[in-house]
């Protein structure tokens, strides 16, 4: 008996359950791709649930089975983390509704994209406090692994600003945890990789929205100068969202720049020379544009429509994105872009947060002393021609270098990069958090079907 005719059998019966399990070839070849690109792993089925009965019902018998599980939602990690060999994927994108939430409040279906859920807390004059730049990512993806942008400096990561989460356990348990209610599962979730549950439900605490956003487009040709000016309008939160990133001039020579954008109802709110004042950027090369603030939100909305029209977006991404601490940001950031070479749909991101911000146990952060001191994101976001097998084994042996060299300064890597497996140290990665992430691996998933799956 196939695994989806096993399956489909153990599942109860229901008439409230559009629960689908698949083992059709097209549907097993799309699913053994994600992002990246980069691995192909053919999942023994795909299940499409459409609550969390239905999960809770799949992970029992997985459990019950010792069958691989991986929840996967918009598939955006870069190396096979969201794939499984012969196991069930769990394709959360039938759990995607956005319910009423309770005052400054959102609750979310896992699958939902932070898109539908921007939508519907704008409704409410209301707005998530912290957003990928990406907004067709999912709930549940994105609080798996911390959810980071350029508001966390600011509020931290996405998720510390869950207030409460639904999960089903490894064996198939239904729990709702918090900080108070059942604080080591919420622990255990928040950035844990899916390891010890899947997440279903999110509660996540919302802000004010304003009706506009001013973003302005500061360029440096130092390094040096382009990471102290973001060390000082971070320190002093001068913006409310704030992203530096590094590009290739005309002339072939890196260039810096830093989006610094404020939001606002009326422009009055706004003193440019106060936000401005002692910073040391090219003022012949600023740039100032003004969006509605759901439209900035949604920036990169048109720029997704042009990378699937030129087919850049169904490329090879072998992206890497790591924490650096403050004192080692300019050597390790020299280092990594005297290696580059970025294409025209390739991104060098780098900008500082607030470890001080972020509360949640297993995003794993550099030490920052004293706390108030920034860590920085550094994501190269590369694209690599799938033609070019040569090319793209560079790639990963530049990544792999590159994160040698980041934890001998102190750093960390963001999960879901594309690193090859055994590349990372996960005891080492963990540090202190690493006892409690296995007991309560062994609590929530002593089976262990939901770490057995492709991971780092």
């Amino acid at each position: 008996m196939s695994l989806a005719a096993h399956l489909s059998a153990f599942l109860p019966a229901s008439a409230d359950s559009t629960c689908t399990v698949t083992d059709d070839e097209a549907t097993l070849s799309r699913f053994a791709r994600d992002w990246g690109g980069l691995v192909r792993l053919r999942p023994g089925a795909v299940v499409r649930p459409s609550s969390t009965a239905d999960v809770a019902a799949v992970l029992s018998f997985a459990s019950d089975t010792g069958t691989p599980v991986v929840p996967r939602g918009s598939g955006h990690s870069c190396f096979g983390q969201s794939l499984t060999e012969g196991g069930l994927v769990l394709d959360l994108t039938g759990m995607a509704r956005v319910h009423p939430g309770v005052g400054a409040e959102v609750v979310a279906d896992a699958g939902a994209s932070w898109r539908r859920v921007t939508e519907s807390a704008l409704a409410r004059g209301l707005t998530p406090k912290v957003l990928p730049d990406y907004l067709g990512l999912s709930v549940g993806g994105t609080l798996s692994v911390g959810g980071v942008g350029g508001a966390s400096h600011r509020h931290g990561a996405q998720t510390d600003t869950v207030t409460e989460l639904e999960v089903v356990t490894g064996s198939g348990e239904v729990v709702r945890c918090s900080p108070e209610r059942e604080p080591e599962l919420f622990d255990a979730v928040r950035a844990g990789s899916g390891w010890c549950g899947v997440i279903t439900r999110a509660t996540v605490a919302l802000g004010g929205a304003a009706q506009r956003a001013r973003r302005r487009k500061l360029y440096y040709r130092d390094l040096a100068t382009f990471v102290a000016d973001q060390r000082t309008v971070v320190a002093e939160e001068r913006f409310d969202h704030v992203e530096g990133r590094a590009l290739l001039d005309v002339a072939g020579e890196w260039l810096y720049r830093v989006d610094t954008t404020s939001y606002f109802l009326l422009p009055s709110e706004v003193d440019e020379t106060t936000l401005l004042d002692g910073l040391s950027f090219d003022a012949s090369l600023t740039e100032t544009a003004e969006y509605s603030y759901g439209g900035f939100c949604d920036r990169m909305a048109d720029g997704e429509v042009s990378l699937r029209d030129s087919g850049e977006w169904f490329r090879p991404h072998p992206w890497l994105t790591v924490f650096l601490p403050d004192d080692a940001v300019t050597d390790v950031v020299a280092h990594a872009l005297a290696g580059l070479e970025p294409g025209a749909s390739d991104t060098v991101l780098l900008y500082p947060l607030r470890a001080d911000r972020i509360a949640t146990p297993l995003l794993r952060l550099p030490r920052a002393e004293p706390t108030d001191t920034p860590v920085w994101l550094l994501g190269l976001l590369t694209v690599a021609d799938p033609r070019d097998p040569i090319g793209l084994a560079r790639e990963l042996e530049r990544n792999a270098a590159l994160y040698e060299r980041v934890v001998a300064a102190g750093g960390t890597v963001y999960p879901g990069s594309a690193l090859p497996r055994g590349s990372v140290d996960r005891q080492c990665h963990f540090g202190d958090a690493w006892s409690a992430l296995t007991a309560a691996r062994r609590r929530y998933d002593p089976a262990d079907v939901l770490a057995a799956a492709h991971s780092w």
